[in-house]
């Protein structure tokens, strides 16, 4: 990314949010804790090449070696048996965490369908932010000739502010784009 996120938190957007929330300190201002990143594939139980292209795409877009999420019970409904594959999770901290959030609010959320801006309501009400995007296709490092399936992902970003409304003022001062 051309300017660092992480620096300009530190100078300008902290003392910005300083006099915005109202704080005297310096620490109290919220910040970015991590980001964590999960798709869900539940077809890798039958078909192994689906869950390795899974890890592929969520290691390209991440910059990580992600995790395999285990099931915890046998469901047979579903073909799901305890203790196999049914996704993978990353948890980006420190400098990739404000790389990838800079990446998303910059190129990935703008490549977006009928993109109007990110739902205000979408908060946990500690301050956290959820955003669901239902395709992988639209992070610039995933060809889409080698795609051979298209699958979704949940994006969680955890903050320590402890309200919505903080949160909420973290995310617009880093540039998160809200609708209306």
């Amino acid at each position: 990314m051309a300017k660092n996120l992480r620096k300009e938190f530190k100078t300008k957007i902290a003392k910005d949010l300083m006099s915005t929330l109202g704080y005297k300190n310096q620490l109290e201002v919220p910040m970015l804790k991590k980001i964590v990143v999960n798709m869900g594939m539940g077809e890798a139980m039958s078909d192994s090449k689906y869950l390795d292209s899974g890890l592929n795409d969520m290691k390209t877009i991440t910059g990580q070696k992600p995790l395999i999420t285990r099931a915890k019970k046998s469901i047979a409904t579903y073909k799901i048996r305890e203790g196999g594959p049914v996704g993978c999770i990353v948890t980006l901290r420190g400098q990739r965490m404000y790389d990838f959030f800079s990446k998303l609010v910059n190129l990935v959320l703008p490549r977006l369908r009928d993109f109007k801006g990110v739902s205000p309501k979408s908060f946990d009400g500690r301050g956290s932010y959820n955003l669901g995007l239902k395709e992988q296709i639209v992070f610039p490092e995933i060809k889409y000739d080698k795609v051979d399936n298209v699958r979704g992902m949940d994006i969680a970003i955890v903050t320590t502010a402890r309200t919505n409304k903080e949160g909420l003022e973290l995310l617009k001062a880093l540039g998160m784009p809200f609708r209306k």
